[in-house]
């Protein structure tokens, strides 16, 4: 950290903790400004590489999400899920599930886009950070629900593989302001690891599914 840096991350931090003692004082949970949290990523990735501060703008959609928080105006949601949704891009062959085992490791792969990354590492998905998805796993993160049985549960419809491919490819087109970030929008994974995490959710033989 420069010298320069030193002190504005110090007066971030100070102010921080001046909220959050207020917040306590009057009871009511902390609530840093968003100018307060764009200071602390400024501070951050100031100095960083040209194409890490393109990275961290947020487009329209996310620059919104941010504005509201978890408490998005209907309005609003709507003009994201129609934003968003046009920028998904379907499989040109019309198949939507590849190889299951293939979609295994794509979401046990939590590598890609980090500063430790080599260029060329390629990305994953890194699903059982959020959700249970084989039910003999005992390693998931729960910030999403279960995928235990997914295909199973829903008999294998065509419908519901299309609307899966629309959430994993970009989740605002389908719940605005989502947790989950938009795979193939954002080119974090391919059409081909976006098609392998498919057949790990629907096909038949997949652990997912027995």
């Amino acid at each position: 950290m420069s010298k320069m840096s030193k002190p504005v991350t110090l007066a971030l931090a100070l102010a921080s903790v001046s909220m959050v003692a207020a917040a306590v004082a009057a009871d009511k949970p902390a609530k840093p400004s968003l100018a307060v949290v764009e200071g602390y990523v400024n501070s951050t990735f100031g100095k960083a590489p040209q194409e890490w501060q393109d990275r961290i703008k947020p487009d329209e959609t996310l620059a919104a999400c941010n504005a509201h928080r978890n408490d998005v105006p209907s309005k609003i949601a709507e003009e994201i899920n129609k934003r968003e949704l046009a920028r998904v891009v379907y499989p040109s062959d019309g198949k939507f599930l590849g190889d299951w085992k293939a979609g295994y490791k794509v979401a046990n792969n939590g590598r890609g886009g980090q500063f430790s990354d080599k260029p060329g590492t390629v990305a994953g998905g890194n699903c059982f950070a959020c959700h249970q998805l084989d039910p003999k796993e005992l390693s998931f993160g729960t910030l999403g629900p279960s995928l235990a049985a997914y295909g199973k549960e829903r008999k294998y419809d065509a419908a519901s593989i299309k609307d899966a491919y629309t959430k994993i490819y970009n989740s605002q087109a389908v719940v605005a302001c989502s947790n989950m970030p938009r795979f193939g929008t954002n080119k974090v994974l391919t059409e081909q690891q976006i098609k392998d995490v498919l057949a790990y959710l629907f096909d038949p033989e997949s652990p997912v599914n027995k």
